[in-house]
């Protein structure tokens, strides 16, 4: 609840968050939302405060160190994929200026969709956007981003406002 009224489909422009994100739905893959959101703090803490630089850096002995932590999830693929993702998130950086502008070139006039959803249970699992984007950041090399996960990060950083109607935080 408090994620849901804190964070969740609030825009987030700044690149730190966005690759946390990022990070956070990848991990997430397969799994619950709430299973991530209860290791967040182990994430943060094991890859640098989501300093994209300093995750971009690690070695193979690195990711050793993280595969026996329990605070994560111990997936090998997913562990790995982090490290490399940081990497392309840098690359697009350099492309566009900024991942956000990346984000956002794929937008309907670069901005947010606000969607009017009487229930979340209206709520597509991925869109023409999400399909795009995933697509591109495949392309690219990024793993553990799919279109329905790539769906769920852009409504968890505001790209969608999929707030239902009635809600106080839409």
């Amino acid at each position: 609840m408090q994620y849901h009224d804190d964070e969740w489909g609030k825009q987030v422009k700044d690149d730190k968050t966005l690759f946390e994100f990022l990070v956070l739905e990848s991990a997430q893959a397969g799994l619950s939302w709430i299973t991530i959101l209860r290791k967040r703090a182990h994430y943060e803490r094991l890859f640098a405060g989501f300093n994209v630089e300093k995750v971009a850096a690690f070695t193979q002995d690195d990711i050793e160190r993280l595969l026996l932590d329990p605070g994560i999830v111990r997936n090998r693929s997913k562990v790995s994929s982090t490290v490399s993702n940081a990497r392309i998130f840098m690359e697009v950086q350099h492309e566009f200026g900024s991942f956000y502008q990346y984000l956002y070139s794929f937008m309907p006039e670069s901005k947010p969709i606000v969607n009017t959803w009487q229930s979340y249970k209206h709520a597509p699992v991925r869109t023409t956007e999400s399909d795009i984007i995933s697509k591109d950041l495949k392309k690219r090399g990024v793993k553990f981003f799919g279109t329905t996960i790539c769906y769920a990060f852009m409504q968890a950083v505001g790209m969608v406002n999929d707030h239902e109607i009635n809600c106080a935080f839409r």
